[in-house]
């Protein structure tokens, strides 16, 4: 008995962790040089003492997957040599796709210049599904801020509050809806304060599999956190030192 609650626990934070968020950051990196793709190049991400990484393939493109959202910075090396980088804002549920990543090494008597991408090209952020968002600046900005319930009928003009405060999802019964807190299920979010969001999604329809158990709808909020303050103020001194 006592090795099957542990198993029935386990199972239940694994199916709860595996609900998280997440994205990925794809691109290419090309070697103007040879005129082919940059093969074997390293490009990786550290944030909070991980890192997540890839090598570039035969065609010099890349994809790290399972990224929590949020900014960060995209390092590249190749041959040797480090790249000017890349910010990143990874959407939740989606990717951000850095393009194509130019690499010219242009030597001149002793002195190696190492170009990389153009910070003039507008870089995209891509998703799977058109998918209602508001990240933290905008949810700071919303009348609705201190209300989670508020802030999701914002979004969707598909999503209405009763009277008693519930949620209705259209096409679906009062209540018939799951909330993603941090990666954890959760039937109400009385308890947590609208300032407290970083970023948050609502599906009204198209739910991706992993939030399949439900016939409505499916909120998912991530928290902000000191690390999500410390990237964007990194961002923003690297977007004083490089121009972008």
């Amino acid at each position: 008995m006592k090795r099957l609650m542990i198993l029935i626990v386990l199972a239940m934070a694994s199916n709860s962790f595996g609900q998280a968020a997440l994205g990925e950051v794809v691109g290419e990196v090309f070697d103007k040089d040879k005129n082919i793709g940059a093969v074997d190049a390293h490009v990786y991400i550290d944030a909070n003492g991980r890192r997540y990484q890839a090598k570039t393939d035969l065609d010099g493109r890349f994809r790290i997957s399972a990224i929590p959202a949020g900014t960060y910075i995209v390092n590249i090396r190749y041959q040797g040599d480090t790249l000017e980088p890349i910010i990143a804002e990874v959407p939740m549920d989606g990717f951000f796709n850095a393009g194509v990543i130019q690499y010219e090494n242009i030597q001149l008597t002793d002195v190696v210049v190492v170009k990389a991408h153009d910070p003039n090209v507008v870089k995209l952020i891509d998703g799977n599904l058109p998918v209602a968002t508001l990240e933290a600046d905008e949810i700071d900005k919303s009348p609705q801020k201190f209300s989670v319930k508020g802030l999701v009928t914002s979004m969707s003009s598909e999503v209405r509050q009763t009277e008693d405060g519930e949620l209705v999802f259209r096409g679906a019964r009062k209540g018939d809806m799951i909330y993603i807190v941090d990666g954890v299920k959760t039937r109400d979010v009385g308890s947590v304060p609208g300032v407290s969001i970083g970023r948050m999604m609502v599906y009204t329809g198209g739910l991706p599999a992993k939030y399949g158990d439900t016939l409505g709808g499916v909120v998912v909020m991530e928290s902000k956190s000191y690390f999500d303050l410390y990237r964007k103020w990194e961002a923003a001194q690297l977007r004083k030192e490089y121009g972008l």
